[in-house]
């Protein structure tokens, strides 16, 4: 009798995730880890997945997405939908922690504070920060964890954690209580460093504050991720921020959901990637993500100016109300702030569409000018009221970029594939439901942007790489046993702005730690997502 085996994937063809040839082999997977099996040996198997015809890839790796709280408790009844759609489009482990926000570290005293601001950010009722990354592990619930999770520590959570959400330079004590809170959490296991410097608090960090931190990322070997302090019309003038961060730091950079976006940076993708390249051949480590959409989605309050929030969402939700204010926040919109972002400014609030008001979901999927005019009010005027009304608790999706941008971040070999989901209740973007089917299906097979083993390393092995996530996003004897079969004649997205969480087609099984979790393109009920902790 031959030997057993718990899982075997028959007949497919293996695209191992190095960018290597497809070519015709079984799999076979004990105890969570694979084997590639010689021509001819057929084990007994308890389960087995005839891949005839199909690909057999390494389990997808989203590395930018904000699914921090999503497996801490059962949450709403759509909160199962939103766990399910990474790993229905193939996805096995995601990173969060990403743009400055994760759910931990902070000193004990401030985690009160925390927890509002944090409400905000995930959206999904009351959250609990942790002091730590182990606290944070602690905290996630493997009944609801149907994928893998590693963590990078958010610099904008570390700052409020350390400081508060005051709009001032950390004292030099400061400073040293952050480093100490950071190196802590990347030795348990933290994967990097994120910033989101368009956001409040970590906007009002300068450069020199993100290279003290960036410093103890790279004696880590861990990268620094950056959301760059404006992605529209100063956008290569952030991405110099960026690089010189890198160069002092010693860190490897990866740059967040690449992108020029309004109206004043469409194009510039023709000097910001050939600028990225040049910094490749000079030395500086650096890589990037994007995500195949020509829309983004954040929160709402990101698009009012950086001082509307200084002192967080309760100093925000108390300035609102005043005519003042609101007169201030037309004024900065309709003439710039030295060093802000100024998204509506760079494009137009018909632009900014509702994505998520838990109180108000006639408003989701409909665009902010179009429901101010309704009221009779100005667009300004709307959006204080909502954000009051919500307890500043709104999500966005900004219409801001264009096609040939987008293409090109996707088709450039430092890019790697990440959904930045957003995983909330009511109408999200549809990225958290598509991204990897539509790169594989629309760019890749229809529109022949990438060929399949190019775009799978995206998917894989390039992001394992970066993000030292050892055993994963390749098929060798030994690896993790996170598999995805697909039909690459037939796999494509299928969500939708109207509709944004509809399953993809051609997904035909998922395998996460070697037990499967999709069959015939519908969750079996596995739950064998773990925490991920990179050493």
């Amino acid at each position: 009798m031959g030997r057993r085996v718990d899982l075997l994937l028959s007949g497919g063809t293996v695209v191992d995730g190095t960018g290597a040839p497809g070519r015709t082999a079984d799999l076979a997977v004990t105890a969570g880890r694979i084997t590639v099996l010689p021509p001819g040996e057929r084990p007994e198997a308890a389960e087995t997945v005839d891949a005839r015809g199909q690909t057999v890839a390494p389990g997808f790796i989203d590395v930018h997405t904000h699914s921090d709280a999503l497996a801490l408790r059962a949450g709403p009844d759509d909160s199962e939908t939103l766990r399910l759609a990474p790993l229905l489009q193939g996805v096995t482990t995601e990173i969060c922690g990403n743009c400055g926000t994760s759910l931990f570290p902070a000193l004990p005293a401030r985690l009160p504070e925390l927890a509002d601001q944090l409400r905000v950010t995930f959206g999904l009722g009351p959250v609990r920060p942790a002091e730590d990354f182990d606290a944070f592990a602690a905290a996630q619930d493997p009944a609801l964890r149907p994928t893998h999770i590693a963590s990078l520590v958010g610099h904008g959570t570390l700052r409020a954690g350390v400081m508060g959400y005051e709009d001032r330079p950390p004292r030099p004590e400061e400073l040293r209580t952050m480093r100490a809170l950071l190196d802590r959490a990347l030795s348990q296991g933290a994967a990097g460093l994120s910033t989101g410097l368009i956001y409040p608090p970590g906007g009002y960090a300068d450069t020199e504050e993100i290279v003290a931190l960036a410093e103890v990322a790279a004696r880590h070997g861990k990268p620094y991720v950056t959301h760059l302090r404006d992605e529209m019309s100063q956008v290569e003038t952030a991405l110099e921020e960026a690089l010189d961060i890198a160069v002092r730091s010693g860190a490897a950079l990866q740059i967040s959901h690449h992108k020029t976006a309004g109206r004043h940076a469409w194009g510039a993708t023709l000097r910001t990637l050939p600028r990225l390249e040049r910094a490749r051949a000079e030395g500086v480590d650096v890589l990037c993500d994007v995500y195949p959409y020509t829309a983004g989605s954040t929160v709402l309050h990101a698009m009012l100016p950086p001082w509307a929030s200084d002192g967080g969402v309760r100093a925000l939700l108390e300035r609102l109300p005043d005519p003042a204010v609101r007169d201030r926040i037309r004024h900065d919109i309709a003439q710039g702030v030295k060093g802000w972002e100024n998204t509506v400014g760079n494009g137009g609030w018909d632009l900014i569409a509702v994505a998520a008001a838990p109180a108000h979901p006639h408003t989701e999927g409909r665009r902010i000018a179009e429901l101010a005019a309704e009221r009779g009010v100005d667009p300004v005027e709307y959006v204080c009221e909502l954000l009051l009304a919500e307890r500043g608790e709104v999500t966005i999706i900004s219409h801001s970029m264009r096609e040939d941008d987008v293409r090109r971040v996707l088709a450039s070999p430092l890019s790697m594939i990440g959904s930045d989901g957003v995983p909330k209740p009511g109408r999200p973007h549809p990225r958290w439901a598509g991204t990897f089917p539509r790169v594989l299906g629309h760019y890749g097979r229809e529109e022949k942007l990438l060929p399949l083993e190019t775009a799978v390393h995206k998917m894989t092995g390039l992001p394992a790489g970066r993000f030292g996530l050892t055993g994963r996003g390749v098929i060798r004897d030994g690896a993790h046993a996170d598999l995805v079969v697909f039909d690459p004649s037939a796999v494509r997205d299928t969500a939708t702005f109207d509709r944004p969480l509809l399953t993809p087609e051609g997904i035909t099984a998922v395998v996460v730690a070697g037990r499967t979790a999709v069959r015939d393109g519908r969750a079996t009920g596995t739950r064998a997502g773990t925490v991920v902790r990179v050493r």
